[in-house]
């Protein structure tokens, strides 16, 4: 059963995130963008987890669902797609220890996974540490007792949703596992250089130095939005850890600009665990990473048989805001090659440059670029269009395809801003038409798209999946450029007036 999750977004209570962020506004979108499992976020937050209470009720199986008035409030049949590629039937024993199937209208509603995120700010090593860490847990009982330990500990939980605490990346491990030995603690936009385990700015040079005897235990990183598979392929210790990633939204329409399709053997938190758990494991019992080759030894089929990641959905990571080394005020953006060449000092104004995810993944890799081999694969779903890459070196290795916002392709191709109502239309008719967000990007026939949104539209999609795209990479708080279209191509002009017509 392949279900796409999204496990790390913002509710209301968060800076900087939309007002509009409820539970009932997150589980719309997911429909929408064809998510089936979407983070709660923020449990820490006292307001924000009695409104999880509320509108949430537990499946007995570590997800949650809609309660039965929410998702009648605010189902919008109009947000699923007939044709959608995913039917999720989960199971769950009731009191009376008879089977329960969900219902029809239940399987077009997302499930809720308990996941938060907390930003820790202390000093080790005589270096001040700020990192931004992912917790998720099966159970609301885990979730109270780890937040009512947080407090006792001096934490302020009302202050935001991502909680600023004093507490060390250990001292959060070990609160957590003390408390809910199944919990996962994952790094979250790993490489971001001022809040990221691997940050430039604030982060470690390794996971063992900044979780210590809990680093076995973190069994994956997030990838962020400056970052891909490939990059953190060239990591060693990220060998026997899983590579995920999640939108970290902030409004309902970001949801899904990143996200993690499982392969599971059951809809369950056990199963997603199971799959984030597995390359540990899989290491464990015999695959081996030597060199450019893995190897497999006859012990580890089945395993392999089990729950696992298929493919990571992801974020062009140029079009990051930190991808590149940089000074945004001076409006210096550097290479690796040219940071090496030059120094770490803005060539402008002598301060210090924003080191860049690039930059700092060539400095912690213990591999080349080349030697990982990333390249274009087939993918197992012989319906996804849209190129996926994996590696030559680790072929067990989830592969990933990058995607652009389908709001995006169709901002560029009419030549209007993605939230005007000229957007909006076409989008809102191609994913209640033709299919989610996803389908459409990755799945839908082209001829199909066209009939609804037009040919421009149904040209850009074309382009992105093929990733014939133009991008001007990002630095220091500034994101990247992703361009369909390319200076001195057909603009929009009379292949635009049947796009145009129809809004």
């Amino acid at each position: 059963m392949q279900v796409i999750a999204d496990l790390q977004l913002h509710s209301r209570f968060s800076r900087a995130v939309s007002p509009q962020m409820t539970i009932s506004t997150i589980a719309t979108w997911a429909r929408r963008k064809g998510i089936d499992v979407v983070a709660t976020g923020d449990w820490t937050h006292p307001i924000w987890f009695r409104e999880i209470e509320r509108d949430l009720e537990e499946m007995g199986n570590g997800l949650l669902k809609l309660r039965a008035q929410v998702a009648n409030e605010n189902f919008d049949p109009s947000s699923v797609s007939s044709a959608s590629h995913t039917t999720i039937t989960t199971q769950r024993e009731n009191e009376a220890g008879q089977n329960f199937v969900v219902s029809p209208h239940e399987r077009r509603s997302p499930l809720f996974l308990l996941a938060t995120e907390v930003s820790c700010i202390y000093s080790q090593g005589g270096k001040v540490r700020r990192v931004h860490t992912l917790i998720w847990v099966p159970t609301l009982d885990s979730a109270r007792k780890i937040s009512r330990e947080m407090t006792k500990q001096g934490c302020n939980l009302l202050s935001d949703g991502r909680p600023i605490v004093g507490l060390t990346s250990i001292q959060i491990a070990e609160l957590v596992f003390t408390i809910e030995p199944k919990a996962l603690i994952i790094p979250a936009h790993a490489w971001t250089p001022w809040f990221a385990v691997y940050g430039s700015l604030g982060g470690f040079d390794s996971i063992q130095e900044a979780f210590g005897p809990y680093a076995d235990q973190i069994y994956a990183v997030e990838t962020g939005l400056s970052s891909n598979p490939s990059m953190n392929w060239r990591i060693r210790e990220l060998d026997t850890r899983a590579i995920v990633s999640f939108s970290d939204a902030h409004s309902g329409p970001k949801l899904g600009r990143e996200a993690t399709v499982f392969d599971l053997d059951e809809l369950s938190y056990a199963s997603i665990y199971q799959a984030i758990k597995a390359p540990s494991l899989n290491h464990r019992s015999g695959i081996m990473n030597q060199g450019d080759t893995t190897h497999r030894t006859p012990d580890t089929r089945h395993s392999m048989q089990q729950s696992r990641i298929a493919y990571t959905i992801e974020f062009y990571p140029e079009e990051g805001k930190y991808h590149y080394t940089g000074h945004r005020a001076c409006h210096v953006r550097q290479t690796p090659e040219e940071t090496r060449a030059k120094g770490t000092a803005c060539p402008v104004c002598g301060k210090p440059l924003t080191v860049g995810v690039m930059h700092r993944v060539e400095a912690l890799a213990a591999r080349t670029e080349e030697s990982v081999g990333c390249h274009v694969v087939r993918p197992q779903d012989p319906s996804i269009q849209a190129v996926m890459y994996g590696s030559t070196a680790f072929p067990t290795r989830p592969p990933f395809v990058m995607l652009v916002p389908l709001q995006e392709i169709i901002a560029e191709a009419i030549g209007s801003p993605v939230t005007s109502p000229k957007v909006q239309m076409p989008y809102m008719r191609l994913t209640s038409e033709v299919g989610n967000e996803f389908d459409v990007l990755l799945r839908k026939e082209l001829d199909t798209i066209a009939r609804v949104a037009g040919t421009r539209v149904a040209d850009g999609v074309s382009r992105m999946r093929k990733g014939n795209l133009h991008i001007d990479p990002g630095y220091d708080g500034v994101f990247g450029v992703v361009k369909i279209w390319g200076k001195g191509e057909k603009g929009i002009g009379d292949s635009n007036k049947e796009q145009l017509s129809l809004l």
